[in-house]
């Protein structure tokens, strides 16, 4: 079985807003000017460093922005132009949320679940209501639509609509959800679902969040669990520390990542540490690496900074792993120094480090990690995802050419009422839906 990372590609309207509340940098760089070209070829970068490194690497095509449809149902009429002005001036802030483009971190799209653990042997998505926040929850349809226009057969895929948006419900994907398995006979090994949430609403007493949202839920995962087949004793549910999330660690994938049979995290991550590494121990025995980081080798505060948990965690063609970290984590001496011993650490497989730029996604809160979504495929099901969304130099280099002709080089945020943004948008979108072989997949283009 591939591990083939589906990366969102940044679309034209990247911006900085501070929309994410609870999301340090997010807040921490609203109303600077974005650079979606950039941002879009270092997200591109990455897609061929990994694919260089003997990766199979997807692509997410980014959503349409601004989101007029959203507009139009609250209430905006008139032509294109009148809607993004009277929005503008009646309520800058929504304007901005339409706008967004954070569905770039594919982490949030959706679950999976690979056809392995699954009781009727598809692969299954989930994608994220993401109902936290409305610049996020208007993504789950469209990233419906574009899942089902990349893994079209339906005996081989299963792509579910989003879990309705009630609080309880809270759901935001992959960031929360780690699969883990024993690697070392078989790649097709059935895994154990981690699956790690911020309030269990049906707990009123359960240890909760004082500043800041704890945005998944556990009855959401749980409820993704049973819609996926997977089987009971394969699912573990953890909460997350509500004092980390109240230091900017909205999900977990800000504090820890696995791969295979390896979970690097942080002392701090979970509410319960001793629950969840005896659980797992439970199910994995001693195939279970663990690299734990104390408090003193690095603060959770500089983990946040750097994103070094945010790091992807790969298994490369020769069984050994690499981390695809952000620059920041170089450039910060106690993560540079922990990722160097975590290397020359003969007790796991880790042996090497990618340091990947990625500033304008770092700028608004989103790493190496934020901008992929995993998905556990077996050779045959390679074949049948749409060939236009898998990676190979041709289609890079159309879509990073796409990109450099097309995108915008800056956008500030006056620049989002302007209908030359839309226009601009728009027909980026459109000629990227041939490029990719998507089809019709967008509002603007089935009107």
């Amino acid at each position: 079985m591939l591990e083939v990372n589906f990366d969102g590609l940044v679309g034209p309207t990247h911006n900085y807003a501070g929309l994410s509340y609870g999301n340090v940098a997010s807040e921490a760089n609203a109303a600077s000017i974005a650079r979606p070209r950039e941002a879009a070829l270092q997200g591109l970068a990455k897609m061929r460093t990994l694919m260089d490194m003997g990766l199979t690497q997807g692509i997410l095509p980014p959503q349409e922005r601004p989101h007029l449809p959203t507009l139009r149902t609250l209430g905006f009429s008139g032509d294109d132009e009148q809607v993004l002005r009277a929005c503008r001036d009646v309520d800058p802030v929504l304007l901005a949320q339409v706008c967004s483009a954070s569905c770039m971190w594919t982490a949030n799209a959706a679950t999976v679940t690979p056809s392995v653990d699954a009781h009727d042997g598809r692969v299954h998505f989930t994608p994220a209501n993401l109902k936290s926040m409305l610049h996020r929850a208007i993504e789950g349809p469209q990233t419906a639509t574009l899942l089902r226009a990349i893994f079209t057969d339906e005996s081989a895929f299963a792509v579910h609509d989003p879990l309705p948006a009630a609080d309880a419900l809270g759901d935001e994907g992959a960031a929360n959800h780690t699969r883990l398995f024993d690697d070392r006979a078989t790649p097709d090994a059935p895994g154990v679902h981690f699956f790690v949430y911020g309030v269990h609403h049906g707990n009123r007493r359960a240890p909760r969040p004082k500043n800041f949202p704890a945005r998944q839920t556990l009855e959401a995962s749980r409820a993704i669990a049973r819609r996926h087949g997977i089987e009971p004793r394969r699912a573990i549910f953890a909460q997350q520390n509500p004092d980390v999330i109240d230091m900017g660690v909205f999900h977990n994938d800000v504090i820890c990542v696995g791969n295979g049979r390896v979970l690097f995290h942080h002392e701090r991550a979970f509410l319960d540490e001793g629950y969840v590494i005896r659980t797992l121990e439970e199910h994995l025995g001693d195939a279970l690496i663990r690299v734990r980081v104390r408090e003193e080798e690095v603060p959770v505060a500089t983990a946040v900074r750097t994103y070094l948990f945010n790091s992807q965690l790969v298994t490369l063609p020769n069984r050994t792993m690499a981390l695809i970290a952000p620059t920041d984590s170089q450039e910060e001496p106690r993560t540079r120094d922990l990722v160097q011993r975590v290397i020359d650490d003969p007790g796991n497989p880790i042996k090497q480090v990618r340091y990947m730029d990625l500033r304008q996604s770092m700028r608004n809160g989103g790493g190496p990690a934020c901008l992929r979504l995993r998905v556990p495929l077996t050779g045959r099901e390679l074949q049948r995802v749409n060939p236009g969304c898998v990676a190979t130099p041709q289609l890079l280099a159309s879509l990073e050419e796409l990109v450099s002709r097309c995108y915008p080089d800056e956008v500030r945020a006056d620049d989002l009422a302007d209908p030359a943004l839309l226009r601009r948008s728009r027909d980026t979108l459109d000629e990227l839906t041939r490029v990719m072989s998507l089809g019709n997949v967008y509002a603007f283009q089935r009107a």
